[in-house]
């Protein structure tokens, strides 16, 4: 990392000396403007919109405007008669516990290394911070600009946040702020009871950015000439109830499902929510569907056997009458001829 600052911790009477590095980085892919045709980089000119002239950075200046098309123009020596009374200083101004600093005036953080013989001091004052669980308020100048900021420990180094001020915290105005609108009780109920289904420890590296990792994936693929394999997309869940109890109900269930829980079954078995009512209908379409061949072909060969019995029925009537017939005529041939002798 490379230092980005270089001052001094003003803590009461002693003097810390630090260097500031940036303790955060955006990976967002970021991309050139080019020209479709061949690829040529678009560079764009500073020109003046009075005399069509193009200007260098030595020759621009800053210019406030005033309305009515008046601009006061100041220049860099204008900025440096400005009273930055911190500058290249963070004067501690006090220190407060962590949770009275609402989380919304947090801008940008910094990492403080120690400089040269600061170290002790620098370890002190950490140690300090740690013992008394408060954070420092400060100010600094950085880029020409003041800046209140905290100091924290974060993993055995001071860390500064710097903060917006109060008046840069917009106000909320929306309508629904003034409406009367009240929750039931079991509303609130089911609505905590989905919290504490969905409640967990934070581990940040669990999350990803998909979208960066789906972009990348497009990049290396345009690079190595092959195909992007589009992921299958995930199916939708059924659509919640418009009541707002069963959507509740609903999210409770899949929030247990998502842990691995098993939803409670009491002796009745419950009111069916939107996702065990579908879920329910779509395994008894898929046990109808596997059953529905094995119940055709039984009925298939009970109709052959059925069939096939009749027949050896006919069958069997039929052979002893034929062979019954001669036998009684060799009967009564033989017979005759004795009773005439």
């Amino acid at each position: 990392m490379r230092a980005i600052w270089k001052g001094a911790v003003s803590f009461g009477l002693v003097s810390i000396g630090v260097k500031l590095y940036s303790a955060t980085e955006e990976k967002d892919i970021r991309f050139h403007q080019v020209h479709r045709e061949d690829g040529g980089r678009i560079r764009y000119k500073r020109t003046c919109s009075v005399c069509g002239e193009e200007v260098t950075y030595d020759d621009i200046a800053k210019g406030y405007d005033i309305g009515g098309g008046e601009m006061v123009i100041l220049t860099d020596e204008d900025f440096a008669d400005l009273p930055l009374t911190s500058s290249r200083a963070i004067d501690v101004l006090e220190f407060v516990p962590a949770e009275q600093v609402d989380p919304i005036l947090y801008n940008k953080a910094y990492f403080l290394e120690p400089e040269g013989a600061a170290t002790k001091p620098y370890v002190l004052l950490r140690d300090a911070l740690i013992d008394s669980e408060r954070v420092a308020i400060v100010k600094v100048a950085l880029r020409q600009r003041e800046q209140l900021a905290t100091l924290r420990v974060r993993e055995g180094v001071l860390l500064l946040n710097t903060m917006l001020w109060p008046d840069e915290i917009r106000t909320p105005d929306f309508g629904f702020l003034d409406e009367d609108l009240k929750v039931r009780p079991p509303e609130l109920a089911m609505a905590s009871s989905l919290i504490d289904s969905m409640t967990g420890e934070f581990e940040p590296d669990v999350f990803t950015d998909d979208y960066r990792a789906a972009l990348q994936e497009v990049i290396d693929a345009k690079v190595e000439g092959r195909e992007v394999v589009q992921p299958e997309e995930v199916e939708e869940a059924p659509a919640a109830a418009v009541d707002l109890m069963a959507a509740l109900k609903a999210s409770v269930e899949r929030a247990k499902a998502a842990r691995g829980e098993q939803p409670a079954r009491g002796g009745g078995g419950g009111e069916p929510t939107p996702i065990s009512s579908a879920r329910s209908a779509q395994k008894a379409a898929e046990k109808k569907a596997a059953k529905a061949p094995a119940k055709k072909t039984t009925a298939k060969k009970t109709a052959e056997k059925k069939t096939a019995e009749p027949a050896k029925t006919t069958a069997a009537k039929k052979t002893p009458a034929k062979k019954a017939e001669p036998a009684k005529k060799t009967a009564a041939r033989k017979t005759a001829p004795r009773k005439s002798a």
